[in-house]
């Protein structure tokens, strides 16, 4: 065994520096949280080639001292703790002291700071964690830091860098938190020069929400406020009908910091329980407040996790919001009933509003009915109008003119009335009288054979078989129930239900994994916009080729919104968002390829099948029990069961007969 060493202080750095910037988002993360702490109302981010190139974060807040400024890069150096008392009461966002001294470490880093009311400023380079000398700067009030060349001396963690579109749409969503998290400080954010981002910073929260998630988002966004037992939820919901795909549009914050918290997840889906579709999430944006002793947030190297003192007040308060609003404003609101009286007809001679009174005072009014036996006036003598017939001469006989066809007798020959001559036939009797003729069926009610639709074939032609009838499966559709399952009887004297939409989506998942070519596709009348916020959006744009391959057409149409314009031939044009938030959602789990592209394929099996309580035709119907019948699909794509088997005794022992 090698003998023990103590790291050199660079190795050490660099390894501490790995646990706290991960990616460009990370340093984003730590230089906006100081930037929050200082106090600052207004923040401007910038990056380049995704935060690798260069990474620019400047605030006005309270500055740092020019001699202050070697000692901020030191690891464990910070202004926010004093003492270990101070660990159970962490008011800010940061206190660690091992943001600066992490990213210096990682980067060449440039800093420009001055404090309120000093008239100069001071400057400090950085390159591998070595600082330089403090000089004077002109500056403005506040801080401005630029890392560049993130990673430039640590090629292993370089390496595992991805797409500068996805680390720019890690940024864009840490900015889309912070900005929702303090409605007060105005933020920023630009990408290679172009405006992402910007929220007024007035304080308000709906403010925020329409700037970071987008107006759609907002609009759908019903106002809650409650809490209890000292802890105190306010924010947004979304309506029952708005229900998302995926969870990604859950926001949660815990005294201003955003925290990603399974109970808290859990107590706002509680309080949609019964008012969501199945498959369907709720969307959100919550800030929980609560003293700063019943929160610890030290027990995550990201700051993104959090433990709750008292976790059932922390969860009943959530649950207790959300379902006081849904109740009070969750439904749709009916609109107002309108006055009769007050209701302007434009076509008043064609609908009329009115009570009974009114309709009974209109219909004494008018004249009464002809007593019986006066005679009706008479059209002919009436109408002055020249007539249709009389606008069409006679057609006479004349000199050098002859009608259009001669007239037939009723002792004209067969020949010219059209008939075929007949053979001679014996003499017949005499016709009976009126009454003792034998009733004669109307033609109408003399049917010929049917004519079949396949002739039978008595002889085989060269180079054709016959035709032979279709051989009766051996099992019958009794019926369907619930517009969901089949009944289905076989001759073994069995019962089964079939469960068409597992049915049918194994069918569509066997179809496309064996397909060797992209599925048909559909142009959308209007492309459609889908809003999956900037994480998601970016990695869905990350993988068009993949989109392609299942047949659609996307591409950017800027702050996390997807621009469709194809779509898979068999996919309804009503699911497209839900499907792309599903794909998203696949995308985001870190699988391997092979796993994601089977994970797709379900997406797609999924969305394409037919639904429980659609309402079916009997061919869909058999061809989705000659599927099951036959053993060739036995399990959907997720591993449920399509059909389950009732046998005679089963059935009998139900009903206490066996």
């Amino acid at each position: 065994m090698p003998s023990i060493q103590q790291l050199p202080p660079h190795v050490a750095d660099l390894i501490a520096a790995g646990e706290v910037v991960e990616r460009p988002a990370s340093v984003v993360k730590e230089l906006v949280e100081n930037a929050v702490d200082a106090g600052a109302s207004a923040v401007v981010v910038e990056l380049r080639r995704g935060g690798m190139g260069l990474i620019r974060v400047t605030d006005n807040g309270c500055g740092i001292a020019p001699e202050e400024l070697p000692t901020a890069f030191l690891r464990h150096a910070t202004s926010k703790l004093r003492g270990p008392g101070d660990l159970g009461k962490i008011g800010t966002l940061g206190f660690r002291g091992e943001a600066l001294a992490a990213i210096s470490a990682v980067s060449r880093v440039e800093i420009q700071t001055r404090r309120r009311g000093d008239g100069t400023g001071a400057a400090l380079r950085l390159e591998g964690g070595v600082p330089g000398k403090v000089e004077a700067a002109g500056t403005p009030e506040g801080t401005t830091i630029l890392v560049r060349d993130l990673f430039y001396n640590t090629p292993a963690r370089l390496k595992f860098m991805k797409k500068d579109s996805a680390e720019t749409a890690a940024a864009a969503g840490l900015m889309q938190h912070l900005a929702l998290s303090h409605p007060g400080i105005s933020f920023k954010f630009l990408k290679d020069g172009a405006e992402a981002l910007h929220t007024p910073g007035d304080g308000r929260l709906d403010s925020a929400v329409y700037a970071a998630l987008g107006r759609d988002f907002a609009r759908s966004l019903l106002p809650v406020k409650g809490g209890g037992e000292g802890v105190s939820v306010s924010g947004f919901i979304t309506r029952p009908l708005q229900g998302r795909g995926s969870r990604s549009m859950q926001t949660f914050f815990v005294n201003g910091r955003f925290i990603k918290s399974q109970l808290l997840t859990a107590a706002l889906e509680e309080g949609y329980r019964n008012q969501l579709m199945k498959g369907r999430f709720p969307g959100c944006v919550l800030a929980v407040t609560l003293p700063v002793t019943g929160v610890d947030v030290n027990v995550h190297p990201a700051k993104t996790q959090v433990k709750f003192a008292q976790e059932k007040a922390v969860f009943d308060a959530v649950y207790h919001t959300v379902l006081d609003a849904l109740a009070e404003r969750g439904g749709p609101v009916p609109p107002a009933p309108a006055d009769p009286g007050k209701t302007v007809n434009p076509r008043g001679d064609f609908f009329q509003s009115m009570d009974a009174a009114a309709y009974r005072q209109r219909e004494a009014a008018k004249p009464s009915a002809p007593p019986p036996g006066t005679p009706l006036p008479s059209w002919n003598t009436e109408r002055t109008g020249p007539r249709l017939s009389d606008s069409v001469p006679p057609l006479r006989e004349g000199p050098g003119r002859k009608p259009p066809f001669p007239p037939l007798r009723r002792d004209a020959p067969d020949s010219v009335l059209g008939r075929p001559p007949e053979r001679a036939e014996p003499p017949q009797p005499a016709a009976k009288a009126p009454a003792q003729r034998e009733a004669v069926p109307p033609p109408a009610a003399q049917t010929r054979p049917p004519v079949p639709a396949i002739p039978r074939q008595t002889a085989e032609l060269w180079g054709q078989e016959a035709l032979e009838p279709p051989r009766e499966a051996p099992w019958r559709i009794a019926g369907e129930v619930l517009r969901t399952y089949i009944i289905c009887e076989s001759e073994e004297g069995c019962v089964w239900l079939v469960d068409k939409h597992a049915a049918h989506e194994r069918v569509n998942f066997d179809r496309l994994k064996a397909a060797l070519e992209p599925p048909m596709r559909q142009a959308l009348l209007t492309p459609a916009a889908v809003e999956l916020g900037k994480e998601d959006g970016a990695l869905l744009l990350e993988n068009l080729s993949l989109l392609e391959d299942f047949g659609f057409s996307c591409e950017d149409f800027g702050g996390g919104t997807v621009l469709v314009r194809e779509v898979p031939a068999d996919l309804d044009a009503g699911d497209v968002t839900a499907t792309l938030e599903e794909i998203a959602g696949n995308l985001r789990s870190g699988r391997s390829p092979a796993e994601r592209r089977e994970a797709l394929l379900h997406t797609m099996a999924c969305k394409a099948a037919i639904k429980g309580g659609w309402k079916s035709g009997p061919e869909e119907l058999r061809a989705l029990v000659g599927k099951v019948q036959s053993g060739e699909i036995r399990y959907c794509p997720h591993g449920r069961p399509v059909a389950v088997k009732l046998t005679r005794y089963e059935l009998e022992k139900m009903f206490k007969r066996a």
